[in-house]
């Protein structure tokens, strides 16, 4: 077997094994929880689970953006990109972290429908990699894009009171807006409109059905 195959090889074996701890394993961040210190209350009943809905959502988006980051990486051409797509999937396991240590202060749980997400993701994130590092960077950076106005919805969503949960959003959409001018400056191609709008709209199933179940 030759170099070029074990390389790919030993990469779909590391990638099978973050798939594994992302979906199954609690997360381990390597940055400290912002906003560990700020109060997340008082919230009335209401307020508790419509917050807990929020950042249920927001793992949810977390365990996709890992399964796209995957997927990109396997199937990048470029040893470059595929070191820049694993810098920004290790700060993508700091969001995940961050969500689901809340998530737990609050008394919620995580989706049942991750496993579901991560394939899906998987498979895009597969697809992007394969269509040409151009586009796979342009998928990239729309997504995060996306991400970081959602975020800025649920940041608007948030009550006063839970300055905790504010904290860990703010960093994260922080981050998300870094990844996307990582990937424009590293060549991202323009994606065209109507895969935008159904970018948008798979986004917008997704966030129903995490916020629930």
């Amino acid at each position: 077997m030759d170099a070029e195959r074990l390389d790919a090889l030993d990469r779909m074996i590391v990638e099978f094994d973050r798939a594994l701890r992302t979906v199954f394993a609690p997360a381990r961040g390597a940055r400290p929880m912002p906003g560990a210190d700020l109060p997340g209350g008082p919230l009335e009943e209401a307020e508790r689970r419509h917050v807990e809905g929020l950042l249920r959502v927001d793992h949810t988006g977390e365990i996709c953006a890992q399964a796209l980051y995957q997927g990109q990486a396997l199937t990048s051409r470029d040893p470059a990109i595929r070191e820049a797509l694993r810098r920004a999937s290790d700060e993508e396991v700091d969001h995940l972290a961050w969500t689901e240590a809340r998530l737990h202060e609050l008394g919620g749980r995580t989706s049942l429908l991750d496993p579901l997400w991560y394939l899906g993701s998987l498979a895009i994130g597969v697809a992007a990699g394969v269509a040409g590092d151009d586009w796979n960077l342009g998928f990239l950076a729309e997504t995060e894009r996306q991400v970081e106005r959602h975020l800025e919805g649920h940041l608007q969503a948030l009550p006063q009171a839970d300055r905790r949960s504010r904290a860990i959003l703010e960093q994260m959409k922080e981050d998300e807006a870094g990844h996307a001018r990582l990937a424009e400056s590293l060549g991202a191609r323009p994606l065209p409109a109507p895969i935008r709008g159904a970018m948008r709209l798979a986004s917008r199933g997704m966030t129903t059905l995490a916020y629930r179940i």
